[in-house]
């Protein structure tokens, strides 16, 4: 049996929906199996017995990897990887990649878009176009917040949070960042912690990853210290923000604005963001052009073809690096 062969015979499981030019080449090059979602309770015994590779949204869980005894492999779909157990896989020999880099320009001007969006008001003023306003009342009102003298904190200076900072210093604006640890070689200011952060400026944006140390890490204290002319910008995860704290807040005028493309529980939205005037809201596009959207589905099946052929994983998770080929 040949290379192309043997790999043809590699079972790899795609729960549920999943992006069609992936499909197309996981059926081209692998033995595509499916199940409705990823749910360990669906896992039939041939499943376990065939499979050694998913491609997924996420959503792959302790559970789910036990029930493939056979498994090698997890090709997520996306940049951020908080839903896959990645720990458990590691502990099961379990190799876990994900897509860093080809959606990063993309995702860091959607963060551009969405802070302008937000701070002058720009989806209202259309439709106060388009719906014949303009016309019968006149000027759109003048926007009470502008860009202009703002200073930006940026929490989580990844690949991302590094591209939107790039993108900000062409705007004149001063950046500062929290992370974990300080970025070596990078001089914009950093804060040991993001309350520190909040304190020192007035525009917030939110590039981190998700998982339980960030986990509502933008709270009701954090929005108290950016202040009335604070602007909070989500393009990371919805789980790091106290939702109900920043509805709140938005409504007392603890902060001025906020513009998000992701919430906590997707794709429901908490009312009270949905009614504020003062919010700018994306249904999690960040990523979401065809040319970005085809080169993660190529980085997500390279990884499976490279993991089956060579032995080894292009984009691994920092969980998993150590995760060795199985003979």
């Amino acid at each position: 049996m040949t290379k192309a062969e043997q790999q043809q015979a590699v079972a790899i499981l795609v729960p549920g929906q999943f992006n069609d030019h992936a499909v197309g080449r996981i059926d081209r090059t692998f033995s595509r199996v499916w199940i409705e979602r990823a749910d360990a309770s669906l896992v039939t015994d041939e499943l376990r017995r065939t499979v050694r590779g998913i491609a997924a949204f996420g959503g792959i869980n302790a559970a789910l990897i036990d029930a493939l005894p056979n498994l090698e492999i997890i090709a997520n779909f996306g940049v951020g990887y908080d839903s896959v157990d990645a720990r458990h896989a590691a502990q099961r020999g379990v190799m876990v990649t994900n897509t860093p880099d080809v959606l990063t320009e993309e995702v860091a001007n959607t963060a551009i878009g969405l802070l302008i969006n937000t701070i002058r008001d720009l989806p209202r003023a259309e439709t106060w176009l388009r719906d014949g306003s303009w016309a019968r009342n006149g000027n759109y009102p003048l926007s009470r917040l502008t860009l202009r003298g703002r200073s930006v904190g940026i929490f989580g200076m990844g690949r991302i949070g590094l591209a939107i900072a790039r993108r900000l210093e062409a705007f004149g604006l001063p950046i500062a960042y929290h992370n974990r640890r300080r970025v070596e070689g990078l001089a914009y200011e950093y804060h040991g912690t993001l309350k520190g952060l909040a304190e020192a400026v007035d525009t917030l944006i939110s590039v981190a990853p998700g998982g339980a140390s960030t986990e509502k890490a933008v709270n009701a204290e954090i929005l108290s210290v950016l202040g009335p002319n604070g602007v909070f910008v989500n393009i990371g995860r919805g789980s790091t923000v106290d939702e109900a704290a920043l509805a709140a807040a938005l409504a007392n005028g603890t902060i001025a604005a906020a513009g998000l493309d992701v919430f906590a529980d997707e794709p429901n939205v908490l009312p009270a963001l949905l009614a504020a005037p003062n919010t700018s809201l994306l249904p999690h596009v960040g990523s979401a052009s065809e040319h970005t959207r085809r080169a993660m589905a190529d980085l997500c099946v390279d990884n499976l073809i490279s993991w089956f052929s060579e032995g080894r994983a292009l984009t691994p998770v920092p969980e998993t690096e150590k995760v060795k080929a199985r003979s």
